[in-house]
């Protein structure tokens, strides 16, 4: 069992920045992968960046340049980094893990996101 955290969601305005982050707890040895996913009203949940155990990222078209995914392993943490923040980013994001073997998902409770002026 892997239990996700996320904290460092608010209220910001356009064009300024906020950093998420997700503390992994338990089972974190069997993670392959991680992720943040975010999901606005009406809208389907969507991928906003990947990041795998060995390092490899990937991103939405519509976060690159803008979004940064890392990780501290010595804290378990996974951030997410975004700067230049759009309204159209508005959203709860949430913390995503992919078990190695099993492909088993594990997600977060979510933390809002909420770009307005």
């Amino acid at each position: 069992q892997v239990q996700l955290v996320e904290s460092g969601g608010g209220l910001v305005q356009p064009g300024g920045s906020l950093r998420l982050s997700c503390a992994a707890s338990g089972s974190i040895f069997s993670i392959n992968a991680m992720g943040w996913y975010r999901q606005a009203p009406g809208k389907q949940r969507e991928l906003v960046a990947g990041l795998t155990s060995g390092g490899s990222t990937n991103y939405a078209d519509s976060v690159k340049g803008r979004f940064t995914i890392s990780r501290d392993n010595a804290k378990n943490t996974v951030y997410l980094q975004m700067n230049s923040l759009k309204p159209e980013d508005t959203a709860v994001y949430y913390c995503q893990a992919t078990e190695r073997f099993t492909r088993r998902s594990y997600w977060g409770q979510g933390t809002q996101v909420a770009v307005s002026s």
